[in-house]
């Protein structure tokens, strides 16, 4: 027999009853049936029942030893009494008679419970991540991560996709967000860059005539924590497709990610095909680039009505309007709360009109507003008899950012949201430049994108009116990807980044691999990256990413279980030809420096 296992926990069954069997694993859980003992084995199989009799040579360590101890048992296969089969397990028709019993591993007090569940902080957690993964939850996501990866290279494999793995330290990056920078060692004073995305390496394999490339891609930038993103590093799922348009792209990512999720969660309907929304339409209906449709309510931008108004708290203010129907018997505490999570969210306030049977408005500010303000407001949101209006007004980023998460509460709040779907969407026809807080005009996303019209749009149209060929897949609110269709002409490529203030010159040395590759045949193309740990954490139901990545870092970018960031010794600095320079501490004169 081997050394320590003939099964695994999760393998027997009724097949092996009366077979003598080695099993190992940690200690899961312990019971104590006057006088019988019963413990949950547990592998990265499953758990099984032990079953041990006081006569056991076995029944006194196992009564004794701390739970997540790792211990080799011998025993034999019993079959359990038809009322004590455990149907949630795949062995719950048997149970082991422990023989033997031996110590594998030691465990010391344990930092939180396996097994049940301690509610513990989430930095407790990141230190102890060894034992985190340990619960059945978060093992649960991580195999379903492997699973997705699985069937994502499966799928693009089949679709005629290359997998070719693409450079980790290269050049600093146009993506917008910091570079992660690592010193040369073999040529002082210059830095190697993590890659933000492998976005120009794999425009350079179109140009190469590798046609369909794939991969799935580590991203690296250096940009604060949120619940969708992690600071450090990130996967997604890299594409790029010779020869092709906008709706090439799209009838591949849907294709692939449809049956992704039909994969793997089958109990949830997910729309097909995805619907194409504007930039600027899902600005005006959302607030927001990353709508949530399960939330069946629109915005209605109705600042014009109030521009002269001589209601101040809306006069000359961006004004959005949310009707809300079948609000006609919900209480004041309805409204109250809906204002409440619009002041969590940042708002000074949240106002609101309710129309009454009659078709004439009621509620707090229904006074302040004139009979031809009111016509006008119905006949704006198609307000209905039970409809409720509520009104974010103030500077328009504040108020799109408020309102476009007020939009989904009061959905939920009034049976207007949809559950257990998920609704993709493409959002279309991006801007391609957009002014900068100081004046001058900016790339708004991937500056090497196609913009519509070409060479034409960029000589003859102002900025801020040109479109891209920029789109994002979006899903339950969650952006899981942004991408493009290239620009291949090098002549266009100067233009564009003429009109956000670079020479050619600085072209040619920031991208230069990019401009010579183009001047050498570059074909159409285009492509897209869906986020891989945010496809994950739909599929898993979480809320944050990090509930799906093994060892990810916590908010503040701090690796807790392996100390890192860590400080550099003396020696191994100046072998890298660097000086540290900490900031200045309040009332200090000088900043202190570590020469290397």
């Amino acid at each position: 027999m081997h050394r320590y296992r003939s099964h695994t926990c999760g393998e027997v069954s009724a097949a092996d009853v009366d077979v003598d069997v080695r099993m190992s694993g940690w200690l899961h859980n312990r019971r104590d049936l006057g006088g019988v003992l019963f413990v949950d084995l547990r592998d990265h199989y499953g758990v099984v029942q032990l079953v041990v009799r006081p006569e056991s040579p076995a029944y006194e360590p196992l009564t004794s030893l701390p739970k997540e101890t790792v211990v080799r048992i011998d025993g034999r296969v019993l079959r359990r009494a038809a009322e004590n089969v455990n149907p949630e397990l795949s062995t719950g028709e048997v149970e082991v008679e422990v023989g033997d019993v031996e110590v594998l591993g030691s465990c010391a007090a344990l930092a939180f419970n396996v097994f049940p569940d301690d509610r513990v902080s989430e930095e407790k957690r990141l230190t102890y991540r060894f034992l985190d993964l340990r619960r059945q939850r978060m093992h649960h996501n991580i195999m379903l991560r492997a699973a997705v990866i699985r069937s994502l290279r499966q799928k693009m494999n089949d679709l005629g996709f290359t997998d070719i793995q693409t450079p980790i330290l290269s050049a600093p990056s146009p993506e917008g967000a910091r570079d992660f920078l690592v010193p040369a060692r073999l040529h002082p004073g210059r830095f190697y860059a993590l890659p933000q995305a492998p976005q120009q390496f794999k425009q350079l394999l179109m140009v190469a005539g590798f046609d369909r490339y794939f991969q799935i891609a580590p991203c690296f930038r250096d940009e604060d924590s949120r619940a969708d993103r992690s600071p450090g590093e990130f996967y997604q799922l890299d594409i790029e497709m010779s020869f092709v348009e906008q709706e090439d792209v799209f009838q591949i990512v849907e294709q692939v990610l449809t049956d992704v999720f039909h994969e793997f969660a089958p109990d949830q309907e997910t729309t097909s095909p995805y619907p194409r929304i504007s930039y600027r339409d899902a600005m005006a209906r959302y607030a927001t680039d990353k709508p949530d449709l399960r939330a069946k309510l629109e915005l209605v931008d109705v600042s014009h009505i109030f521009r002269d108004s001589e209601f101040r708290a809306f006069a000359g203010k961006n004004v959005r309007a949310l009707p809300v129907p079948g609000c006609s018997d919900k209480p004041r505490s309805f409204f109250d709360q809906v204002q409440e999570f619009a002041v969590e969210r940042g708002a000074q306030g949240l106002a609101w009109v309710r129309i009454d049977e009659r078709g004439e408005l009621a509620g707090p500010i229904a006074k302040f507003l004139t009979a031809e303000d009111a016509e006008q407001l119905v006949a704006e949101v198609k307000g209905e008899p039970g409809t409720a209006v509520f009104f974010g007004a103030g500077d328009q980023t504040d108020v799109t950012r408020v309102m476009s998460e007020v939009r989904v509460e009061a959905a939920k709040r009034t049976d207007l949201f949809e559950e257990n779907v998920f609704q993709f969407c493409w959002i279309v026809d991006f801007p391609m430049y957009e002014k900068g807080e100081d004046g001058t005009i900016e790339f708004s996303h991937n500056p090497f994108s196609m913009p519509q019209g070409g060479l034409d749009a960029l000589q003859t149209q102002d900025p801020r009116d040109i479109l891209a060929w920029q789109y994002d897949i979006v899903c339950n609110g969650v952006e899981l990807s942004s991408g493009a269709i290239r620009n291949h002409s090098p002549e266009v490529m100067y233009e564009a980044f003429r009109i956000a203030g670079y020479s050619r010159e600085q072209v040619d040395y920031e991208f230069g691999g990019m401009t010579r590759a183009l001047h050498y045949g570059a074909p159409p193309h285009g492509g897209v990256a869906p986020g891989l740990d945010r496809i994950v954490m739909l599929l898993a139901g979480e809320s944050s990413i990090r509930e799906t990545i093994a060892f990810p870092l916590n908010q503040n970018a701090q690796d807790l279980l392996m100390g890192a960031p860590t400080e550099i010794d003396e020696e191994r600095l100046k072998e890298l030809h660097l000086s540290i320079r900490k900031p200045q501490t309040r009332g200090s004169g000088s900043t202190d420096s570590q020469q290397g």
